[in-house]
């Protein structure tokens, strides 16, 4: 009997829904559950519904605009009870067959509307998984999206990836552990190492560690495996391209806005910080037996918005990644690395900034309070420089030259905190690896968590490559901007493939050495390489400052 899986999504079999369970259940109870007997089991049933063998049992996923998704699959244990504040252990196996068709809930998070709703999920550990082919012997280059969100919301969920799988790229996308449920730090939590934190980056590797033993099922080549994520996901991605315990485990990287944060706390001042956190959490004591017990929602209730800049562990991390990645102790693969024209001016909009990967508030908490007289002084207060730097960097943006203050200031805090510290990732890259560098530049681009601000901010290029179909504002692309989002996609899809970003019309060089520093600028209707990004950042002022 020939697989479904091997006649496209649409394709009908002569065999039963009851046939292929029975089937499934003969091969399980005959001994043949092993990886390798599992890997002949690819089943399928009448109306499309592929069944695939992973490690833990047979899962059912369905058909999805011509693509098959699997959602919901457990890569790890529940992280509950005595596993909470644990690395992640593997998932118990199951008889018969998963159903592989809804989404597994989020990991725990407050409710932060837009972007996500209140979850109180512990057991969370799961991964989607859409292919545009299950044939026997395929190897299509596997993606795998980290999402963002601070590593305190956001879920894997979130993300489409109907239109790239098109493109011949088996999509994963993860959920992890967020806030204090992946990364507090805690003396009482510590391992035999000594270390404690990062749960939700080794639950990661634990997916990624899952892809490896699991992908070819799904017509992926565990040999060609590109990371990706943005902000939190993508300082993920930084985080696996320095840690020994990813290695391996990929070959590409892809680095979307995720420069903001390369000086990651110390142990001492993570566990400083989870001993006041334990007192807030009525855990006086200190001990482990008390955090394993706490509701989560007083977990959430007394967690920060955000877990960035993230800490040096000395077992996950042993150093901060900008150390790292300067020293060149880091996986050597290609990498795509980029920003947004204006990541910060989304934050600033909303009172706020980004600065050395810690949200600082803007005085008062109002961006219209930012004006002539106040320009220098809000300069100072958050960015921590002197009176005199602050005069020195106002002489270089000039409040005048800009429609209102906090544009202004928020041309200028992005130079500091996004674009000149990803220019800086780019040389650092570039001497080791073949590094391809962009800057998305779409003005335009389709409103889905704010409204349009009249320039590419941070979050902008996201539906460009993947969509996000639970977002709160759905504005349709502009002809130019789709153009621009099925050139990404093919320029994401190609390095997936093969380590080289080759959208169709337009050659994307590789970021160069020394004066070379070419630069993608991703543009609606035309994208072209440029060399001036350092001169239209002022990186040699900030670098000089």
């Amino acid at each position: 009997m020939r697989a479904l899986s091997s006649l496209g999504p649409h394709a009908r079999v002569r065999t039963t829904r009851f046939g292929a369970t029975l089937m499934a259940l003969a091969l399980l109870a005959s001994g043949a559950a092993s990886a390798e007997a599992r890997s002949n089991a690819k089943l399928a049933t009448t109306g499309a519904d592929p069944i695939v063998s992973t490690s833990a049992g047979l899962v059912r996923g369905t058909v999805v605009s011509d693509t098959y998704a699997f959602r919901g699959v457990p890569y790890a244990a529940a992280p509950t009870g005595n596993l909470r504040w644990r690395p992640p252990a593997p998932t118990a196996a199951w008889m018969g067959v998963r159903d592989a068709t809804q989404y597994g809930a989020n990991c725990a998070q407050p409710d932060a509307p837009p972007f996500s709703a209140q979850s109180l999920a512990e057991d969370c550990l799961f991964l989607n998984v859409q292919t545009p082919s299950l044939s026997a012997g395929t190897r299509l280059p596997v993606f795998v999206w980290i999402h963002g969100g601070g590593w305190t919301g956001g879920a894997g969920r979130d993300y489409d990836g109907t239109l790239l799988s098109k493109e011949g790229v088996v999509v994963v996308t993860i959920n992890y552990r967020l806030g204090a449920l992946g990364f507090l730090a805690h003396p009482a939590l510590a391992s035999v190492s000594g270390a404690s934190g990062n749960y939700g980056q080794m639950d990661q590797q634990a997916a990624l560690r899952w892809v490896q033993a699991n992908i070819k099922h799904f017509g992926g080549d565990p040999k060609n495996v590109t990371i990706a994520g943005e902000s939190a996901g993508a300082l993920s991605v930084l985080g696996h391209l320095i840690s020994a315990g990813s290695q391996g485990l990929f070959t590409r990287a892809v680095v979307q806005s995720g420069s903001f944060a390369l000086k990651q706390q110390t142990l001492a001042q993570g566990e400083a910080f989870g001993q006041a956190f334990a007192t807030s959490v009525d855990c006086g004591n200190q001990s482990a037996a008390c955090l394993r017990a706490a509701p989560v929602s007083k977990l959430l209730a007394n967690f920060p918005g955000a877990a960035i800049p993230g800490m040096v562990d000395g077992e996950v991390y042993k150093e901060s990644f900008g150390t790292a990645l300067a020293a060149g102790r880091f996986a050597r693969v290609p990498v795509i690395n980029g920003v947004n024209q204006n990541e910060q001016l989304i934050f600033v909009a909303i009172g706020t900034s980004v600065t050395g990967g810690s949200y600082v508030n803007l005085p008062g908490g109002d961006p219209f309070a930012i004006t002539a007289a106040t320009y220098e002084s809000t300069i100072a207060t958050v960015l921590g420089v002197s009176a005199a730097r602050a005069a020195a960097i106002a002489d270089v943006y000039p409040i005048e030259a800009y429609p209102l203050g906090f544009i202004a200031f928020s041309v200028l805090d992005n130079d500091a905190s996004w674009a000149c510290p990803a220019l800086q990732m780019n040389q650092w890259l570039a001497k080791r690896v073949p590094t391809f560098a962009y800057e998305f530049n779409d003005a335009n681009a389709p409103a889905r968590f704010f409204p349009q601000l009249g320039a590419a901010t941070h979050t902008n290029e996201i539906p460009y490559i993947l969509e996000e179909p639970d977002a709160p504002i759905q504005q349709p692309f502009s002809t130019d901007s789709a153009a621009l989002a099925s050139l990404m996609r093919d320029a994401w899809s190609s390095f997936a493939a093969s380590g080289q970003p080759d959208p169709a019309h337009v050659a994307w060089p590789s970021f160069g050495g020394g004066t070379q520093q070419r630069v993608m600028s991703l543009e609606a209707p035309g994208s072209r390489v440029v060399r001036d990004f350092s001169s239209r950042h002022h990186c040699d002022f900030w670098a000089a400052g």
